[in-house]
């Protein structure tokens, strides 16, 4: 590949909309798995997990976690990774964004630095997102439970009207009043 076509390739994977994308939820984190990490890297995957096996002490849990199976098998029942195998027959890392930041000390690439940069940037994105959502979030918590109380209202008023004994019909239509005589 020519340097051209990978400057374009960096700037393509670089964008936020394809860098938030491959950010997961699991474990109360924002995460990114290790294969995605390498695809925007452009590096293989193990080689990352390498970096990172030589690097363990950078790595706690809060930065760097192993998924389990059944972690595994949600994700591709999710449609998130598309098989088992796709992880090269080893459990996925899983970094969180601390996680991410510290692959920028072990992995000394430019393009490693960019993508570092765009990550951060994404991650940065999503928590202010998020945060100017809240206001929203309490809101529509708001109405929610305005809703239920309303909903009883109209439950209350159905019950009545289902208690109320038959009356007789009145008739509908031109009905003539009884003084006019028609000959």
């Amino acid at each position: 590949m020519s340097k051209r076509q990978n400057k374009q390739l960096t700037a393509i994977l670089l964008r936020e909309e394809s860098i938030a994308s491959r950010i997961q939820y699991l474990r109360g984190e924002r995460i990114l798995l290790d294969s995605d990490l390498a695809t925007l890297y452009g590096v293989e995957t193990r080689t990352l997990k390498q970096a990172v096996r030589r690097n363990a002490k950078r790595f706690p849990l809060d930065f760097m976690f192993v998924l389990t199976d059944q972690e595994v098998n949600n994700l591709v029942s999710q449609s998130v990774i598309p098989s088992k195998s796709y992880a090269g027959g080893a459990l996925p890392m899983a970094f969180t964004e601390q996680g991410v930041a510290m692959l920028s000390g072990i992995l000394r690439t430019d393009r490693a630095i960019e993508v570092n940069i765009a990550i951060m940037r994404t991650f940065v994105q999503m928590r202010t997102w998020l945060s100017a959502h809240k206001d929203l979030a309490n809101k529509l918590e708001a109405l929610e439970k305005k809703y239920d109380h309303h909903f009883q209202i109209v439950f209350d008023a159905i019950r009545k009207l289902m208690n109320v004994e038959e009356r007789p019909r009145r008739r509908i239509g031109f009905q003539p009043s009884p003084k006019e005589n028609v000959a």
